[in-house]
């Protein structure tokens, strides 16, 4: 598809645009969860490093966190290990555990360090175990039994984690030098296991102890819809709660809408779902009127 060439006068309505987003948002931090097509399109992965690096060079500080579970999948199926999930979670045994840390740590990881670096700024991988600043315990899952008076069933799915705390130290360090950190989900536990861990919740988790101006979810849907298809936008947490109820918002969108109702409700100013698979998804939610995806605040 062959674009259109913009007007002097559309190019300068266009910075114009951005520039009260610049003065308002220069020295906040803006927590981005990075996933789905976003990650795998090489087109839109050169966008997504544009946009940070321009993030940081106007003064804001982005702070990016990636999931990996497709490239995962592929590397345990080269092994010949088969993924088993319990409620959409990878069960990870300690073999899978070492196959997870390494590409959720080292392939994905460095592959996007690189990717920000080659557009001009100066990315720094991590995962929790550096510093030890993502401190994790294990998840266990509970399912209700057909016998409603017996207790529910506890789930052991392996090395999946939930987050039991953060160190800002770390990630507050490298923002003031002039770093972009990006976290890999990987937590420690206090006897120094380690943990798989939803990416969204770490970013949320993040977001909330960075005291984020914004927490915003990447996903391959153009945000929450109402029943018509519709995309809905500054939307209330009541709201939300209500539309959550009247089953409006339901399957793969909760956890997404959950994690940003938990992030508003304990201080992050604004949380976005918007569409990854959109070009520059993240300079437009920023710096334009209009935004893109769906936008949630407490």
């Amino acid at each position: 598809m062959t674009s259109v060439p913009l007007s002097p006068n559309d190019r300068a309505r266009i910075l114009t645009e951005a520039l009260p987003y610049i003065q308002r948002f220069k020295g906040k931090t803006v927590v981005i969860k990075y996933g789905g097509n976003a990650m795998v399109d090489d087109a839109l992965k050169n966008s997504f490093a544009r946009d940070v690096v321009l993030m940081k060079l106007v003064g804001i500080n982005p702070v990016v966190v990636h999931g990996g579970g497709p490239q995962i999948g592929k590397l345990l199926e080269r092994i010949g290990k088969k993924s088993e999930f319990v409620d959409g979670m990878r069960v990870t045994d300690r073999e899978t555990m070492d196959v997870v840390e390494m590409v959720l740590g080292g392939l994905v990881n460095k592959e996007i360090v690189n990717l920000i670096n080659q557009h001009g700024g100066k990315a720094v991988g991590l995962t929790g175990k550096d510093g030890r600043f993502i401190r994790a315990k294990k998840l266990l899952l509970t399912k209700k039994q057909e016998n409603e008076k017996l207790p529910p069933e506890i789930i052991d799915i392996g090395h999946v984690g939930e987050v039991e705390s953060i160190d800002p130290a770390l990630v507050s360090l490298l923002d003031s030098a002039e770093f972009i950190p990006v976290v890999a989900p990987v937590g420690v536990g206090e006897d120094g296991t380690t943990y798989n861990i939803n990416a969204d919740v770490v970013a949320g988790k993040l977001a909330i102890t960075l005291k984020a101006e914004k927490l915003m979810l990447l996903t391959n849907t153009t945000g929450v819809l109402d029943k018509q298809g519709n995309l809905l936008t500054g939307l209330s947490a009541a709201k939300v709660k209500g539309l959550i109820a009247d089953g409006t918002i339901s399957g793969g969108m909760l956890p997404k809408v959950n994690c940003a109702l938990d992030a508003v409700a304990s201080g992050v100013k604004t949380a976005h779902i918007i569409d990854g698979r959109v070009p520059h998804a993240v300079l437009l939610e920023v710096f334009s009127d209009q935004g893109v995806g769906t936008l949630i605040r407490g």
